[in-house]
């Protein structure tokens, strides 16, 4: 498995419908390629509205989970405020299971300015409290039986959830975010911390500084803790093509472009390419999520061949 040092790779997996249809052969060929070429994980996101025909994670995952042995699976990140705890407690705890233990989960709040809380009946003003609840009562559905809670949100009085998650007591919970109370609250609560690939690798490098500090503060320095960060990256031989493609795919992605996203990609030839990611790696990321934007299929084989050689050589 290429690393460098602790270092270990995953690779997006494919979510798009770029003509509006699932090509469900080249996914099963991308996903169990993904295993052969020894990625660690293979990964998706959470967009529920956008105008990117981009499916859903849990499906995605599922869809992997059946067409893979090994590789583990992973969402960074579901942004939990938005969805009933018990049905995602439920649909995950069925993952882990179906999967036989190889799910990962990501969570987020979604912060104060996610414009979709409207839509999902959420309040703004009080989208800390429901994710801090939400992730409490999961926990509690994976862990307990029967099941008494009593919140401000949800309540249970004897209830039942079975089967639990395959993974004891639960799978890992990876958590992002960007500010400080986040990261704080990553440290506090996660198995690890996801960086996003809207991150420069310099105020990612700012963020683990944060996130080791709070560790030390919580005494957890030696608990496992991982961190990671989402890469989005195209190698080609012409680097100018590279980025261009690249913009254009982020401005599809997040509605618009902007130079701070635009900048924390790692565009270019297979040097250039390896360079950014070896600093990604001294940032403080013991696994990269490579996340190729276009051409996904040939984008993993020329970084799987080509470029992570040179990062972990």
């Amino acid at each position: 498995m290429p690393r460098i040092g602790a270092m270990r790779f995953a690779i997006s997996l494919p979510q798009f419908c770029t003509d509006g249809t699932f090509d469900g052969d080249a996914f099963a060929a991308y996903a169990t390629r993904a295993e052969e070429l020894g990625f660690e994980s293979g990964w998706t996101q959470e967009q529920a509205l956008g105008a990117m025909p981009q499916l859903s994670p849990i499906e995605v995952m599922t869809y992997a989970a059946a067409r893979t042995t090994r590789l583990r699976l992973g969402c960074s990140v579901f942004v939990t405020t938005l969805h009933s705890p018990v049905h995602l407690a439920k649909s995950l705890a069925t993952l882990d299971q179906l999967s036989r233990g190889r799910l990962e989960v990501g969570v987020g709040t979604g912060g104060r300015r996610e414009r979709t809380f409207p839509a999902f009946g959420v309040d703004p003003d009080s989208y800390l409290a429901r994710f801090t609840e939400g992730l409490r009562l999961m926990k509690t559905l994976w862990t307990a039986d029967p099941v008494t809670f009593s919140g401000d949100f949800w309540r249970l009085d004897g209830a039942s959830m079975q089967p639990k998650p395959w993974q004891k007591p639960y799978p890992p919970l990876w958590y992002g975010g960007s500010g400080s109370l986040a990261l704080r609250r990553a440290a506090r609560e996660g198995h690890g911390f996801f960086g996003a690939g809207s991150s420069p690798t310099a105020r990612f490098a700012e963020q683990v500084r944060v996130v080791r500090e709070a560790l030390t503060e919580a005494g957890r320095e030696d608990d496992g803790f991982r961190i990671a960060k989402r890469a989005y990256v195209a190698v080609d031989d012409d680097p100018a093509r590279a980025r261009q493609r690249m913009n254009d795919a982020l401005a599809r992605i997040y509605d618009g472009r902007s130079a701070t996203i635009e900048s924390a990609a790692v565009t270019g030839t297979v040097t250039e390419v390896a360079a950014g990611l070896r600093d990604i790696a001294l940032a403080g990321a013991e696994l990269i999520l490579l996340t190729p934007v276009y051409e996904q299929a040939e984008q993993m084989e020329r970084l799987a061949a080509e470029v992570l050689p040179s990062v972990t050589g």
